[in-house]
């Protein structure tokens, strides 16, 4: 019997943001979200070594969902508003 696989979410946007620093990160993160529609969902990879704190964090302060982290591959839906 086979492992089970992580199910990827759908995307509908990816950013590769290399190796911003949390500061910028978030601030440009913040940008690309307000860009999208709600209920869709960024792929982003982030290099930083704080984003396994930061990025979980910023999501439950603006209310957007992360739907898998991997560092350095993160999945984030865009809130409903």
């Amino acid at each position: 019997m086979s492992e089970p696989r992580a199910v990827t979410p759908a995307v509908d946007t990816v950013w590769d943001a290399g190796d911003l620093a949390c500061g910028e990160l978030v601030l440009t993160l913040r940008g690309r979200m307000e860009a999208m529609r709600p209920g869709q969902v960024l792929r982003l990879v982030a290099l930083d070594a704080g984003a396994p704190a930061d990025l979980p964090a910023w999501c439950r302060l603006t209310g957007h969902t992360l739907l898998a982290a991997d560092h350095p591959v993160y999945f984030i839906r865009r809130k409903e508003r």
